[in-house]
C-alpha cells in the first residue's frame, strides 16, 4: 500500500461567508496542490472538505498521513467523537444534531477505503506545508471574487 502524505486546511472570509480549501497532497518526488471554494459557507466546513477532496483525488487505496491544524477534524477521529455520534444517531454528547454530518458521513466514505491516521500541526506557525494550504485556501477565495 503505498503512503501518502497530506496537508489540509480551510479558511473562511466572515464565518459564515465565502470559504476555501487548500491542500498538498505528497507521494514520493511527486507533489499535487488542490484548492476550492465556496460562496457561503463556514470554516469547519471547509476544513472538512479539504479533507474529502485530498481523499477523493487518490486513486488507489493508501495509507495517508494526514496533517491538519483543525482541532475539529483531528480530534474526531483521534478522541473518537465519530464512533459515537455514528452510535447515538448523529446526534453529540449534548443530543444534539451534529453539526455538518452529510461531510463527515462522505469523509467516513472515503475512511472506509483509505487507512487515515491524523495529526494535528499548529496552525500558522512554522511548517511549510499547513502555512502553504491555508495560502490556497485564502487564494481560492480571491479568485472566487473575480
Amino acid at each position: 500500500m503505498k503512503l501518502v502524505t497530506i496537508y489540509t486546511d480551510g479558511a473562511c472570509s466572515g464565518n459564515p461567508g465565502p470559504g476555501g480549501w487548500g491542500a498538498v497532497l505528497l507521494y514520493g518526488q511527486y507533489r499535487r496542490d488542490m484548492s476550492g471554494a465556496e460562496a457561503y459557507t463556514t470554516n469547519n466546513r471547509m476544513e472538512i472538505k479539504a479533507v474529502i477532496e485530498a481523499l477523493k483525488a487518490l486513486h488507489e487505496t493508501c495509507g495517508v498521513k494526514l496533517y491538519s491544524d483543525s482541532a475539529y477534524v483531528v480530534n474526531c477521529f483521534q478522541q473518537r467523537w465519530i464512533y459515537n455520534w455514528m452510535k447515538n444517531g448523529w446526534r453529540n454528547s449534548k443530543g444534539q444534531a451534529v453539526e455538518n454530518k452529510e461531510l463527515w458521513q462522505e469523509l467516513w466514505k472515503l475512511m472506509q477505503k483509505h487507512k487515515v491516521e491524523y495529526i494535528k500541526v499548529k496552525g500558522h506557525s512554522d511548517n511549510e506545508f499547513n502555512n502553504h494550504c491555508d495560502f490556497l485556501a485564502r487564494e481560492a477565495i480571491k479568485s472566487m471574487a473575480k
